[in-house]
């Protein structure tokens, strides 16, 4: 069994967690957290071995009456690997103890792409990470568009991508996180950092990225434009990302009009914490004019890089090969809407 620590247990770092007890060939050797607050409770009473992040905070855990198995030193030694879903910043100064552990380490999307020695999207690029000694999961909005755009370049070939990308103001638990009642362009200035990250994963690929913030926390979403090599007719793009295990195709008779509706069926469907770890396309927004693509997108920025971070896991070890390892993670999970 790979042994797998979680540096981080916040937004992203208790899902991984989740993702990586349910796979069958890993489990989670311990998780850190900083301070003792609800999560650090949550992490213990689902049994996950709770590690002190900061060592002088070790008295605020003993006065919580929480339960530590040691430090961070401690963890990373005992790991096999370690994904880091500590803040943006942090990850990135981690390195230096994951280096001197000879621990492989996953960062997250918030760092740069110079803090690691590859970024990683399962879909596009999973060879490239085997035997890095820091890889780095690309964010969820990059994440989205690679996954949209990996099988259309090797489908159609690709002349450009211009995406609009509609961003949530905050997740649901930042509350200090804004704008109240405003729309932001975010940057002002071109491109947004979208596309130069994109260009990590895909080095040869025109793409041009937009961005806006609004007062919402549920998803983001992509308009997204894409001059293709060829023209498909759009039934043919359709049944393309139909045919991919992480592009939920959303069907006309389902009703679902926006990210709340979206958010809804996945409660009712029974997906842990409401997650989407799929793209979500509107099946109706498919439309080809000549050889231009367009289409809509929603990204649900708390959930879709965790299958991600399973597979990175693989990657970085040379545990297996993509094909095998998106199954096996997909079907641990539940995948598929």
């Amino acid at each position: 069994m790979i042994q797998v620590a979680i540096n981080g247990y916040g937004t992203i770092g208790k899902r991984v967690a989740d993702a990586v007890r349910a796979q069958p060939d890993m489990e989670v050797v311990g998780v850190a957290k900083t301070r003792p607050n609800f999560e650090a409770e949550t992490a213990v009473d689902k049994g996950y071995p709770l590690y002190a992040a900061i060592e002088d905070r070790i008295p605020l855990f003993d006065d919580a009456d929480i339960e530590l198995a040691g430090t961070v030193d401690e963890l990373v030694a005992a790991a096999d690997v370690v994904v880091d879903a500590c803040p943006s910043g942090i990850g990135a100064d981690n390195v230096s103890m994951y280096r001197e552990h000879d621990t492989p380490a996953l960062l997250q999307g918030g760092e740069d792409a110079d803090a690691a020695d590859v970024s990683f999207n399962a879909r596009a690029n999973f060879d490239e990470t085997t035997g890095a000694d820091v890889a780095r999961v690309v964010s969820c909005n990059t994440t989205g568009l690679s996954r949209l755009v990996a099988p259309l370049q090797e489908e159609y070939g690709i002349e450009k991508v211009r995406a609009t990308l509609v961003r949530r103001g905050g997740d649901p638990a930042q509350t200090g996180r804004g704008p109240i009642n405003d729309i932001l362009p975010n940057p002002v200035s071109l491109p947004s950092h979208h596309g130069p990250d994109v260009n990590t994963i895909f080095p040869d690929l025109a793409i041009d990225t937009l961005g806006l913030k609004v007062p919402a926390t549920l998803m983001h979403t992509h308009s997204v434009n894409v001059e293709l090599e060829s023209t498909p007719d759009a039934g043919e793009v359709r049944e393309l990302l139909e045919s991919q295990s992480r592009t939920f195709v959303i069907d006309e008779h389902m009703a679902i009009d926006g990210a709340g509706k979206l958010k809804e069926y996945a409660q009712d469907v029974g997906r842990p914490r409401a997650d989407i770890w799929e793209n979500c396309i509107w099946g109706e927004s498919i439309t080809m004019e000549g050889n231009d693509l367009y289409l809509f997108q929603a990204i649900h920025q708390e959930s879709d890089v965790v299958p991600e971070n399973v597979d990175a896991v693989r990657a970085i070890l040379g545990e297996s090969d993509a094909a095998d390892s998106i199954e096996t993670t997909n079907e641990a999970l539940g995948m598929g809407l």
